[in-house]
């Protein structure tokens, strides 16, 4: 069975929404089409949400966590009924990845890999609350007794995008409803499919009615969500231009936010680093999922008189990435998701060149690849921090290297952008490594790799956004903290 066979054959309810525990058909008419990035085909529509139906979901989700029981069930149940969603998503594994690899063009050697974080987040979560501490028992300034009470924020709006749909979705739903919220879920419109099959497994989990809610829908209708009276925080994953917009709203009212945004990662290379022990992780992560991850280590910064070496191991390793077909267990990268992606590649490829980056590798189609959003992992050298494409974010498979003078010079240019999400310290002193990791602007810093682990925060610093996501920290940004005093 094919990518879009599985995707199509997988999903019952297609053509419904998922509203107050029931599979419901929309309020309108619009439908949302996905299209395969590699055939350029329409592989599969779904209902696109209209603003009668985030008011319907709204309601649902606010009667839900108003007056229903998923607030008052006691933490050791919600974190029970998650434990049952994760083993539901962990039983449909294969079609994860194949809903993931159809809808965006991720290999599915990657997807396979990457898709048990669902399952893993939902179990970490309802593990992590059944011991979670949610009152905290003091005595003030004055020998009065307190209770410090973590309490749910209530009705959160789980937005997101499209390029890791289901994983970014779990990081969100995951920890609110083991916080108690309940959630009106927003995903993509260019990848809802992934969002229905959560939906099956929170439903057969036997969650109750209303806390969570699916409406895949555009841009306005998501711009009606944030604006809802009824919401009562917003989590977005996706561009920061969009971060600050949603911000914006969310100000008029106070309501709660958090965001995990836009990045532009610099991987730093120390003058003792070795470099064949540093490629295996730099050539995977430089440019991931077509480098359209927002942690991608798209600044490649190289001492003066190391630069030539690095760039020419690097450049070898690049090459040998097999592009093609992303079904194929082989290739190690596909297209890109979409044509609009396409664009915006070529583009900042062609205001490289125009701003006097020398092209070392890749810029234009790979051979043999007249039919879907394909391009060659491309690689600059000899580029300035002032470049466009060293400060603006691509989202595609394009490295800029950039060469540095000492420690200082380095940490300075790592640090000269607005984004400051996650990075990578290359060194074989690994105490040295997490002294120039502490000088790093960014969320989050990988001595020797890039890792990301779903159950430590994850989150950015700058213009990459507020609060955290995964661990401890993800679960404590849906709490509301109360303080209780006995006089």
């Amino acid at each position: 069975m094919n990518a879009v066979t599985q995707l199509q054959s997988s999903i019952k309810n297609p053509h419904l929404l998922f509203i107050g525990g029931k599979w419901q058909k929309p309020a309108g008419s619009g439908k949302l089409t996905v299209i395969s990035p590699v055939t350029e085909q329409a592989i599969m529509t779904f209902p696109e949400a209209s603003t009668a139906d985030v008011d319907a979901a709204v309601a649902a989700a606010r009667k839900a966590f108003d007056t229903g029981p998923w607030p008052r069930m006691s933490a050791q149940d919600r974190g029970k009924a998650l434990l049952k969603v994760a083993e539901l998503l962990r039983a449909r594994l294969p079609e994860l990845a194949a809903t993931w690899t159809a809808q965006v063009g991720a290999p599915i050697s990657l997807t396979q890999y990457l898709s048990g974080q669902p399952p893993q987040l939902f179990e970490y979560y309802g593990k992590l609350i059944q011991s979670y501490k949610l009152i905290d028992e003091r005595v003030g300034s004055y020998k009065e007794k307190a209770r410090i009470v973590k309490e749910p924020v209530g009705v959160c709006a789980a937005i997101t995008p499209w390029n890791a749909p289901l994983v970014l979705l779990c990081y969100k739903v995951a920890a609110g409803l083991a916080a108690g919220c309940t959630i009106v879920a927003k995903p993509a419109p260019e990848t809802p499919a992934d969002a229905y099959i959560l939906a099956e497994c929170i439903e057969a989990a036997g969650i109750p009615p209303g806390v969570f809610n699916l409406i895949p829908a555009g841009r306005e209708t998501g711009d009606y969500l944030i604006r809802h009276p009824g919401i009562d925080k917003i989590s977005f994953t996706g561009s920061s231009a969009a971060g600050r917009h949603i911000a914006a709203v969310a100000a008029e009212r106070l309501a709660r936010t958090s965001f995990e945004l836009g990045g532009k990662s610099a991987a730093i290379f120390l003058e003792d680093a070795d470099v064949a022990k540093a490629l295996p992780s730099l050539v995977q992560f430089s440019m991931p999922i077509t480098g359209q991850v927002c942690f991608s280590l798209t600044r490649v910064l190289v001492p003066e008189k190391r630069k030539q070496e690095i760039l020419d191991a690097y450049v070898a390793a690049i090459k040998t990435v097999k592009v093609g077909d992303p079904m194929d267990p082989a290739t190690q990268m596909g297209p890109l998701a979409m044509q609009r992606q396409l664009t915006r590649v070529q583009g900042y490829i062609a205001k490289g060149k125009e701003e006097g980056a020398k092209l070392a590798l890749g810029g234009g189609r790979p051979k043999g690849f007249d039919r879907g959003w394909y391009v060659e992992p491309t690689v600059f050298t000899d580029v300035q921090p002032s470049m466009t494409i060293a400060r603006e974010e691509i989202f595609g498979p394009v490295v800029s290297f950039i060469s540095y003078t000492d420690i200082d010079d380095a940490v300075r240019k790592a640090n000269d952008t607005i984004y400051g999400l996650h990075g990578a310290v290359y060194t074989q002193d690994a105490e040295h490594g997490y002294e120039v990791a502490r000088r790093v602007r960014s969320g989050s810093v990988t001595v020797n790799g890039l890792i990301v682990d779903p159950e430590l925060p994850f989150g950015g610093f700058k213009q990459s956004g507020t609060g955290r996501e995964g661990g401890v920290e993800g679960l404590d940004t849906y709490f509301e903290m109360k303080t209780i005093y006995f006089a």
